[in-house]
């Protein structure tokens, strides 16, 4: 078994009772134009800034082989990016989530995201490393 945090969400999806359907949210990190110089400073350092969603995409378990392929189809797909944010939704009576609650679970993360409120969320970084936001 994978036991990358990557791994640990797929397998955690694939043992679910019910269907699932895996919502990914790519961030990328920017800096306010009316930031201080000491938040300058800790952006040009890697830290800091704030994470702007710039596409989400929902995935079946088995649609997903790896978090490199994951990486790839959205490297092709869309823009840069810095955090990924990862959620699962459960579906109901054997059946998974239809394309409404998909959608709208969606909207509700990329809210979340641009929030701030990012507990409980899977966060990872583009080489697939947990991030944890204090």
């Amino acid at each position: 078994m994978d036991t990358s945090p990557f791994g640990q969400l797929l397998h955690a999806a694939s043992v679910q009772r019910e269907p699932q359907r895996l919502l990914f949210v790519f961030t990328t990190a920017e800096l306010p134009d009316d930031a201080t110089p000491a938040e300058r400073a800790r952006f040009a350092a890697g830290q800091g800034g704030t994470l702007t969603p710039t596409m989400c995409v929902d995935k079946a378990p088995g649609e997903l082989s790896s978090f490199d392929a994951l990486v790839a189809e959205a490297r092709s797909a869309g823009p840069t990016w810095h955090v990924l944010f990862a959620a699962g939704l459960g579906g109901q009576g054997g059946q998974p989530p239809n394309d409404q609650q998909v959608d709208q679970a969606l909207q509700k993360l990329v809210e979340r995201v641009r929030g701030g409120m990012v507990d409980g969320l899977l966060a990872l970084s583009p080489s697939g490393e947990a991030l944890h936001f204090g």
